[in-house]
């Protein structure tokens, strides 16, 4: 169900190739966090930290728009974590966010960025939201689908990642369409090019990743929901809870996130 996406290695030097090859790479200042024996024990139990991902997902794992080298927000803010934390990194590649989510609950990675939901945040902790990404509709060349108002029709299939939030809040909120699951995005889309769905329904950073493999594909304008995405980790772990926050906290507000988010191409930001 997972396979191992890099041999374990320092953070700090999977940093710097994760960066390599950036012309212009935004600023960023360092993080002022000292982590304690018993936060880096809590949060890295297994001597290193393991961060899962899954391919496809600017806010997840892809590769550089413009370079080819690994991007991502959960890939580059777990290796940042493991830096800080003074451990190696591991990172896992699983086939959807819901895999991850119960490797999570199993004690079996230890970091991830993902939606932060009431429903997900009993089975792992999470930080406050740090980015917030529109929820919209990818439809095919001449589809009459043009807003998500006009979607909720009998015989419309909507796709949705399999165990995601997606699938949940559609599966409450649609009276006449049908929900489809897909196991993966890659399986997305051939589900797409094969006719079993009519749109795919997920947070508008995918999204846009999936038209540009989709020729004539639309992100609709319009969204249907917000995401709010958060660093996520396993119950059990207050001892790391402040390093956590801290480390949440700057990651943010001295433009780390902002240049990961820009170096995976993330699109679909929420406006206010």
């Amino acid at each position: 169900m997972m396979r191992l996406l890099r041999f374990v290695a320092l953070a700090s030097a999977l940093l710097v190739s994760a960066c390599a090859g950036l012309s212009t790479p935004p600023v960023a200042q360092p993080l002022q966090i000292e982590a304690t024996a018993d936060a880096r024990a809590a949060l890295a139990p297994a001597g290193r930290l393991r961060v899962g991902v899954y391919p496809g997902s600017p806010t997840s794992w892809v590769k550089n728009p413009r370079t080819g080298e690994p991007a991502g927000v959960a890939l580059e803010l777990g290796k940042l974590m493991a830096q800080q934390l003074r451990v190696p990194v591991e990172v896992l590649e699983f086939a959807r966010v819901a895999e991850i989510l119960e490797a999570l609950k199993a004690g079996q990675v230890d970091m991830t960025f993902t939606n932060a939901t009431a429903a997900r945040s009993r089975d792992v902790d999470f930080t406050a939201p740090l980015v917030q990404l529109e929820l919209g509709l990818l439809v095919p060349p001449g589809s009459a689908i043009t807003a998500f108002a006009n979607a909720d029709r009998a015989g419309v299939r909507i796709g949705v990642s399999q165990g995601s939030s997606s699938q949940g809040v559609l599966g409450q909120r649609l009276q006449q369409a049908s929900v489809v699951p897909a196991v993966s995005l890659e399986a997305a889309q051939q589900l797409f090019k094969t006719g079993q769905i009519d749109a795919f329904a997920t947070n508008k950073g995918i999204l846009f990743e999936m038209a540009e493999k989709l020729p004539g594909y639309q992100v609709l304008a319009d969204r249907w929901g917000l995401e709010n995405l958060a660093i996520a980790v396993p119950k059990g772990r207050e001892a790391g809870r402040a390093f956590l926050k801290a480390f949440a906290q700057q990651a943010q507000s001295q433009g780390h996130l902002k240049a990961m988010a820009e170096r995976a191409g993330l699109r679909g930001l929420a406006q206010p």
